[in-house]
């Protein structure tokens, strides 16, 4: 394996610890590494190693590991997990449990998941400019990469002012594939999350762009953008925000589980807290939508299904 030594530092420095250490080292990343290399690494033998998996498990054991895992996800996840997510992110540690099993035990361990508030829309639709059609009319199951685009801003505050974030999402796989954040929200705010979704994915003509009626999604420049790169642009009925419902579903996530409790005495404190939230979400937060796997493990899912 190219670089072992390099990827199997920690490992290593496992080998003072017990067989049972190693052996669940092991078996949490036997998906990423080849299980005889590891065990080489480690010193243990590949057969003590199978055995030590096919044992019967106390059940008090089982219990310990399970609350143990139960504790790490609710954090890793910035205790948003209810108990239909931690159902699923636990099965995928190889737990056996149920709904009502993880109810009970999150309730015995005091691990309340946070919920969103809801939030005024706050779009602008009084301008001059012209309406597009809309054309997605709330047809969000997509089934390819770079087919729909919808797109959105929202705000934060701080102590010395807002912060203004204008991002991008693939329908396909909810990813946030561009982003631009800043102390105003003017066209160019808008362009630029656009120039970075356009560079990063590279898509074909005939791409649907949808947005709200906002003046910036409106404006003569924003609308150049879109015919240069080869988009066509749909946007929501009036005050309507169940037209772009999956957008609005990101920025509540984004603030019910970041920003509602953090307060920001600098602008530069939230645009680090943003672009934190948007690495854990593309790559790590589980998405109901999508079986409860990532957006980014959910591309490879769909590239696999390409190829």
């Amino acid at each position: 394996m190219e670089n072992g030594a390099r990827y199997f530092k920690k490992g290593r420095s496992l080998l003072c610890e017990g067989k049972r250490i190693r052996f669940q080292f092991i078996c949490e990343n036997k998906k990423t590494w080849p299980v005889l290399q590891m065990c080489r690494v480690m010193e243990v033998s590949s057969s003590a190693f199978y055995d030590w998996c096919n044992r019967p498990i106390a059940p008090d054991n089982r219990q310990n590991r399970l609350d143990e895992d139960a504790r790490k996800l609710f954090t890793e996840h910035r205790q948003t997990l209810g108990s239909r997510r931690m159902v699923k992110a636990l099965i995928k540690l190889g737990h056996q449990v149920g709904r009502f099993k993880v109810r009970r035990m999150m309730a015995r361990l005091g691990l309340i998941a946070r919920y969103p508030k809801k939030f005024k829309v706050t779009t602008d639709s009084a301008h001059h400019y012209g309406i597009a059609p809309n054309i997605l009319d709330r047809q969000f199951d997509v089934n390819q990469p770079n087919q729909v685009w919808t797109t959105d801003i929202t705000c934060v505050w701080t102590l010395q002012g807002w912060v203004y974030l204008a991002a991008i999402m693939d329908l396909s796989n909810r990813q946030i594939v561009g982003w631009a954040i800043d102390d105003h929200m003017r066209t160019e705010l808008c362009v630029k999350a656009l120039q970075m979704a356009y560079w990063r994915r590279k898509p074909g003509k005939g791409l649907i762009h949808h947005s709200d009626r906002g003046s910036q999604y409106a404006s003569d420049k924003y609308r150049k953008h879109l015919r240069t790169m080869g988009m066509q642009a749909s946007m929501s009925g009036k005050g309507d925000c169940w037209d772009n419902a999956p957008t609005e579903r990101f920025f509540r996530s984004l603030k019910y589980e970041q920003l509602n409790y953090q307060s920001f005495r600098t602008k530069s404190e939230a645009k680090l807290s943003i672009l934190d939230y948007l690495a854990y979400y593309n790559s790590k937060r589980p998405h109901s939508k999508l079986g409860y796997v990532s957006p980014m493990e959910y591309e490879q899912i769909e590239l696999a299904d390409v190829a």
